[in-house]
This record gives structure tokens, sequence and C-alpha cells, in this order.
């Protein structure tokens, strides 16, 4: 019997607004809430997502020097690394040392990682966007 449910991950960052978008673009997902000073993205209103709060005095993770810890990572499911590396470089990704492993604006890593054999593509193949920013959903 379960604790609980899990409401959202949140990411401490300088800029709730710029992280919201940022994922918002790579997940395909809407902004379903803004203060400035927290910000969400998820499906919808009334579903978990991820949620970015205000910390203005976090450093940033120095990957892979653990002298700061990278405290939290997301692994992102792509059907095509190399457009998926580009898209998100588009969006204001950094590289980080490591295959496909990048940074957000604010700095937390995130992999971009070949879509497991299980989960269905992330990108229909009959979706004119194939390729592009939708390739990166996880839809």
């Amino acid at each position: 019997m379960p604790i609980g449910r899990l409401h959202h991950l949140i990411a401490d960052c300088p800029d709730p607004t710029a992280s919201a978008r940022f994922w918002s673009a790579v997940l395909g997902r809407p902004v379903t809430y803004d203060d400035g000073d927290f910000a969400v993205v998820s499906a919808d209103t009334t579903t978990s997502g991820l949620a970015f709060q205000r910390s203005a005095g976090r450093p940033a993770p120095t990957w892979p020097d653990p002298a700061v810890p990278q405290q939290m990572h997301l692994d992102v499911m792509v059907d095509d690394q190399p457009a998926a590396a580009e898209a998100v470089l588009s969006l204001g990704a950094r590289r980080l040392d490591g295959d496909y492993v990048f940074a957000d604006p604010a700095g937390h890593p995130f992999c971009l990682i070949p879509r497991p054999g299980w989960s269905p593509p992330v990108t229909p193949a009959s979706d004119p966007d194939a390729g592009g920013e939708a390739a990166l959903g996880l839809l």
C-alpha cells in the first residue's frame, strides 16, 4: 500500500520561468503554472510534472567534478540522439563530458538516452515534425 503519490519533482534554479520554458520545449508539455518564483511543466493543471523554484544562491552542479554534485538529473528518452542533441542545444542547453550529456540553462545535468525497445516511439512516424523538437518529448 503506498504512503503517498508523487506531486512534482522540484528543482531549485535561479530563474524558474526560464527553466520551465526550456523543459516545456524539450518535453513537449505546457507550462501550467508560473508565478515568477515557482513554475510547473506538466500535461495539465491536475497532472504531476516538473517544477522549478527560485533559489538565487544555488551553486550550479560542476559535472563531472564532484565539488558541487549534480543534485539530480533527468534521463530523456529520444528516438534520434543526434537530432535531439541539436534540438536541445538550440534551446540553450550546453554539452557536458560524456555521451549525450547536457546541462539545462540552470546547470542541471540531463542525458539523452536511446528509447528502450519496450517503449513506443517518442515521435510517431506520421508526425511531420519527426526529427525536430518533437523528437525530444516524453509523450
